[in-house]
């Protein structure tokens, strides 16, 4: 059973930073994608960043140069770095783990979400 742990998120002002942790457990965060997402109130989730299995690494458009996901294979853990924060970067921020089921599908797992508050 996969279990996502998110952690570090709060309030902070505009200019600041939070480093968000994801814990794993039931699979290695290796040989998985990950990725974080995040939806602020009335508005999709959207995806912020991923790194692959390969260690490639994508960044939505919005927080490219502010913010830097890294994992640590060890702890099984996956980060974001978040700095230069933006009020408009609050929102609920979700852990993904895409498991590959076969090389076109793959299955989704997502934690409980921490809330990150960006006040100007």
């Amino acid at each position: 059973q996969v279990q996502l742990v998110e952690s570090g998120g709060g309030l902070v002002q505009a200019g600041g930073s939070l480093r968000l942790s994801c814990a794993a457990s039931g699979s290695a965060v290796s040989i998985n994608d990950m990725g974080w997402y995040r939806q602020a109130p009335g508005k999709q989730r959207e995806m912020v960043a991923v790194i692959t299995s390969s260690g490639s690494v994508n960044y939505a458009d919005s927080v490219k140069g502010r913010f830097t996901i890294s994992r640590d294979n060890a702890k099984n853990t996956v980060f974001l770095q978040m700095n230069s924060l933006k009020p408009e970067d609050t929102a609920v921020y979700y852990c993904n783990l895409r498991r590959a089921v076969s090389p076109i599908i793959g299955r989704n797992y997502w934690g409980q979400g921490t809330q990150v508050t960006v006040s100007s």
